[in-house]
């Protein structure tokens, strides 16, 4: 006998449980399916160091999960390893705008499944867990409207309404409902940082000096090193198959009474580690920069520099692979990052510093408790994603468009890790793929959690949202994931009252629930000025020609059409900004648009090629602008039928901008 809900919820990660607290709410049956046997996804699955960015943008009831996980950390018996003045209360925030009062932003992962579990429980929801779904046949549709989904295990369920709330999006492909799976070329969306980015260099996640990347160095003929790939990267720009890099967040600690030494895996194989010894003889050291410390001497540890627990280039298999290939990659993604554990905390060729260090290191006993201190969720930071109604785009993420029926907002970095290691043309090894782009808080549109109408009219998406690949490397935080989530939960159950599919639901009348509720829906915008509505011809950094490794940010107000370049205030000399346009011979007047701050270089120099030769202008971008607040003047040149203007780095006391140059007629 089927069983029959108002809501059925496939997936037990943060987003699904959040959904189905909402329903319940709201006076709907709900149910959880999911494969896991634990709830709550990368939450309680070592992401305890949560990816937050602005957490004023955090609402609802993902910012109460962060309220209760303060409520447990108020109570002296959460310090069982550690005493509570001694971790400090850094990682709190006030109470939120939706009155949940006070919230702490990282956590151990047993806090978070303990919170989850306290959610269905108190709200006495059903969670059916090791079910999986029947990828083949599972999926019953009547006309374009869900009405069951069918587990391998024969179990059925029925409901009105359905939410996909799974890292991997399988009810959505089941329903047969359009998705992608990896990068769009950049000319797909007109963006700049979703393609394949040989050449662009960010995170500090690559190899910064020349690393031989053969087997015997400097011969080709004797093979590739261990998990560097021999095909050819691809064209900048251009879109792939290949998906960010997975790992696994692992919580260890130092708390000797408390530590699992690092196991030696079974079929370990030093040799997988050979590249990390040449990146140790390269000088690099930063090893532990991503153990991120939370309560109880733990941390979540996550992947840093150019060879890591990121296991690069080994899952482009997982998205639209069979239950059994995932859990073959799974299982390689474990048998990798244990033996890099236990090679860098036992190999005798690894640095002393390092090794003896790292040997101080472990998993810890009281996590885990059913899988020997080892996460039981895998990071998938990227799988599918649906082609829905609408297309979260990198416009959308740095505001330089209007966001449709904002559900929830971000604000995280443009966040991509690495997708591939390769040999360049020059023989060396490099990374590829690793993006990190501030943005400023922005919305997500309804229609992104929602497929075309003439696919499916019953179905909305939590995780594998409708978005670009770099658009996504943002939307893709688990307190986004829990607005969305809650978000989508209201909009099927009103959509159930009202008899509609649910994109026909009035938009009007779900905002004013979701803002009832504590969902954040717009905040502030950074002040984002238009090139087209800035006089004469506005060449942006974005359409501007860079030599050295510029940086991406939105931070600092105000800038034309998204954000701005700067240089990092380093590797003076080496950095330049190149403005080409062509344009009408005649006499034009010079402007150079930054955002001022007190850390910026006084002495930028701006070359511009001008008919009579070139001409270079030094200016202070600590001091704000003053034509219009936008930009500064630096001269009148007669130009040809092309102009150059070029930014510079060169001897510069600070960081230098490069957001726009505008070339205005003399009158």
């Amino acid at each position: 006998m089927p069983h029959q809900y108002d809501l059925v919820v496939y997936g037990g990660t943060s987003s699904g449980v959040i959904a189905a607290v909402q329903a319940t709410k709201m006076g709907k049956t709900a149910i959880i399916v999911c494969p896991d046997k634990h709830l709550g996804g990368l939450s309680s699955g070592g992401l305890g160091w949560t990816d937050s960015g602005k957490k004023e943008a955090v609402g609802g009831l993902s910012q109460e999960f962060y309220h209760r996980v303060w409520k447990h950390y108020q109570r002296p018996d959460a310090w069982r390893w550690q005493d509570q003045k001694e971790f400090g209360n850094k990682h709190q925030s006030p109470a939120g705008a939706n009155g949940a009062g006070p919230a702490l932003w990282v956590f151990e992962p047993h806090v978070a499944e303990t919170v989850f579990e306290d959610f269905v429980r108190e709200h006495k929801i059903s969670v059916h867990r090791d079910e999986w779904l029947d990828r083949e046949n599972g999926v019953a549709k009547e006309g374009e409207r869900i009405t069951s989904i069918k587990m391998l295990s024969g179990n059925e369920y029925r409901g009105k309404m359905f939410i996909d709330a799974t890292y991997e999006g399988d009810l959505m492909a089941g329903a047969r409902v359009d998705f992608h799976v990896g990068r769009e070329a950049n000319s797909v969306y007109d963006e700049t940082w979703n393609g394949i980015q040989t050449g662009v260099l960010h995170h500090g996640h690559w190899f910064k000096k020349p690393i031989d990347p053969y087997v015997i160095a400097g011969d080709p003929d004797s093979g590739l090193l261990p998990r560097i790939s021999a095909e050819p990267p691809g064209k900048k720009d251009e879109g792939d198959h290949r998906v960010q890099a997975y790992c696994f967040r692992m919580c260890l600690t130092n708390a000797p009474e408390n530590r699992i030494p690092f196991p030696k895996p079974d079929g370990y194989d030093p040799r997988q580690y050979e590249l990390m010894l040449r990146v140790f003889d390269s000088g690099w050291r930063q090893t532990f920069g991503k153990f991120d410390h939370i309560q109880n001497f733990k941390t979540d540890t996550n992947n840093h520099g150019p060879f890591s627990t990121d296991n690069i280039g080994c899952n482009y298999d997982y998205p639209n692979g069979s239950y059994e290939r995932r859990r073959e990659i799974i299982s390689e993604h474990e048998s990798y990052q244990k033996g890099l554990m236990y090679f860098l905390a036992n190999d005798p060729r690894v640095p002393d510093e390092v090794r003896n260090k790292m040997a101080t290191w472990g998993l810890p006993k009281d996590e885990f408790k059913d899988n020997g201190g080892w996460p039981h969720q895998i990071y998938v930071r990227e799988a599918r994603r649906m082609v829905g109604k609408y297309v979260m785009t990198e416009h959308d993420c740095f505001d330089r468009k209007e966001t449709p029926e904002s559900v929830g907002m971000g604000s995280y970095t443009l966040d991509s890790h690495n997708v591939q290691r390769y040999v360049k043309p020059d023989g060396f090894v490099q990374n590829e793929g690793d993006i990190g782009v501030g943005v400023p808080p922005y919305e997500i549109a309804y229609g992104a959690l929602t497929p075309r109408k003439q696919q499916c009219e019953n179905l909305l998406v939590t995780v594998c949202v409708s978005s670009s690949h770099i658009a996504f490397g943002s939307i893709r935080m688990e307190p986004v994931f829990m607005i969305l989530g809650q978000s989508a939960a209201t909009a099927a159950c009103m959509s159930i009252d009202a008899d509609l599919a649910v994109q026909d639901l009035a938009y009007e009348q779900l905002k004013k629930r979701l803002l009832a509720d504590g969902q954040i829906l717009e905040m502030e915008k950074s002040v984002t000025l238009s090139a087209s509505k800035l006089k004469g011809i506005v060449i942006d950094d974005r359409k501007a020609k860079q030599a050295g490794k510029w940086e991406a940010s939105a931070s600092k107000q105000p800038f034309v059409d998204g954000g701005y370049l700067h240089d990092g205030n380093k590797d003076k000399g080496k950095k330049s900004v190149s403005y080409s346009a062509a344009l009408e011979a005649g006499r034009y007047e010079v402007r150079v648009v930054y955002s001022a701050d007190g850390n910026r270089a006084t002495n930028v120099p701006v070359t511009v090629h001008h008919k009579g030769g070139e001409t270079t202008v030094k200016i202070n971008q600590r001091m704000p602008p003053r034509l219009d607040n936008v930009s500064v003047s630096i001269g009148t040149f007669e130009f040809a039928a092309q102009a150059e203007i070029v930014i510079s780095n060169e001897d510069t006391d600070g960081y230098v901008i490069a957001d726009a140059v505008q070339l205005v007629p003399e009158e």
